[in-house]
């Protein structure tokens, strides 16, 4: 419900009109490097994932190194060597393994499909998370992703252009990806290590750069050797490694500015987005079986994307109620300190008056030694009535 304020309605439109142009400019840097790659590897002549792979992660270590030591845009973590081994080189095996495999079904299947496959993301990560100790079994969420599973083999099962070799390599592909968000959380976030797109590409892209050139000297460098149709246009390939080095930092703008839940249903509305896409551009067949298990897809992602909403909601409102509770605990002991400095401040008020007492007393017997024939009305005068006794104060009144 939008503020009856004039000046609050219209700051509440801008946000929300600022939060539509993220996912707007994500999706569309999305759509665009998923197509670009398609169209490299299966029509540009350049069939060889893992060196395209391999050109994007040199490129992104590149900038990184630019951006943390030479303009230092951002900082540097300073990890040690055995930091690194730990804890980004797992991360890269399994960034390299994701990229590659990915990349490398582009070649046997259509960019619809492929975006189908990724509706079993969700249950993967579930399932790695589990299987590490990050997430907690749940019956609800388990059910949900067998739902998510069966349309992905009704989608499979509509296929007209299903090869298996591409449906191993995109699974295989997902595996790895759920794996590695799971150790981002284990052995970055979870250490206390938060890195932004620029810290990601200059720690994650060379480990991943390592990983890479085993499967490229193996596989695609004799292919390059032995076949010499192929093409490179480097400015094709520095435009398409702009355009995957721009999606880095539209997903860290999305998630910053808006939530890792808004990037999940916006990945919904993408996805149908490159079915449309992919039918229009690439002539790839889509089947009505196809649409019908793609349906199951999304409506598993989408009560999926339900149950974290009302988790995060239920977590919220515990940690609410808790501070409730601790407020009037915290306000009986605010209370409490003011009244002991106020019993405080008024002791050291009467040891003051105290001390300014005994200061008088002393003074008083100093001149009555001084002066030894006062007479006792004059004694009277000069002792304070707190200390002078009733009769001696009645006395002192008679004598004057």
């Amino acid at each position: 419900m939008l503020p009856k304020d004039a000046g609050s309605r219209a700051k509440v439109m801008q946000e929300v009109i600022k939060a539509y142009s993220y996912v707007v400019m994500w999706m569309s840097i999305s759509i665009s490097v998923i197509m670009f790659n398609k169209w490299v590897l299966a029509y540009s002549g350049f069939p060889f994932p893992i060196a395209l792979t391999l050109w994007h992660m040199t490129f992104c270590s590149a900038v990184g190194f630019l951006a943390v030591r030479v303009f230092r845009v951002v900082k540097s973590h300073n990890l040690t060597a055995k930091d690194y081994c730990m804890r980004v080189m797992p991360i890269g095996f399994l960034y390299a393994g994701s990229l590659w495999l990915s990349n490398s079904s582009y070649l046997y299947l259509s960019v619809s499909f492929i975006q189908m496959t990724k509706s079993l993301m969700p249950g993967l990560v579930y399932a790695s998370g589990v299987m590490i100790g990050t997430e907690k079994f749940s019956k609800g969420t388990t059910l949900n992703m067998l739902l998510i599973a069966f349309g992905v083999l009704v989608c499979a099962y509509g296929e007209l252009n299903l090869v298996m070799t591409g449906l191993i390599q995109q699974l295989a592909a997902l595996v790895f990806e759920a794996m590695r968000l799971t150790m981002v959380q284990v052995l970055i976030n979870s250490k206390g290590l938060q890195m932004n797109p620029l810290q990601s590409l200059y720690y994650v892209s060379p480990a991943c750069l390592i990983f890479l050139l085993f499967p490229f000297l193996s596989v695609d460098l004799p292919t390059m050797r032995t076949n010499t149709d192929w093409v490179f246009n480097p400015s094709v390939m520095i435009a398409n490694a702009l355009t995957a080095f721009i999606l880095n930092l539209a997903v860290f703008l999305l998630i910053g500015k808006t939530s890792a839940l808004t990037m999940n249903i916006a990945g919904v509305i993408k996805d149908w987005m490159l079915i449309f896409f992919s039918f229009y551009i690439f002539k790839a067949p889509v089947t009505l079986i196809n649409l019908l298990g793609y349906g199951f897809c999304c409506s598993g992602v989408v009560a999926y994307n339900h149950m974290k909403l009302q988790a995060i909601r239920a977590k919220v409102a515990a940690t609410s109620s808790k501070d409730e509770e601790k407020a009037p605990l915290l306000s009986n002991q605010a209370h409490d300190i003011r009244s002991k400095e106020d019993i405080l401040s008024e002791i050291r008020r009467l040891q003051s008056e105290m001390n300014s007492l005994e200061q008088r007393v002393d003074s008083s017997n100093k001149v009555m030694m001084m002066n030894p024939s006062a007479s006792p009305a004059q004694e009277a005068a000069d002792v304070p009535p707190a200390l002078a006794s009733p009769r001696d104060v009645q006395s002192s009144s008679k004598d004057r």
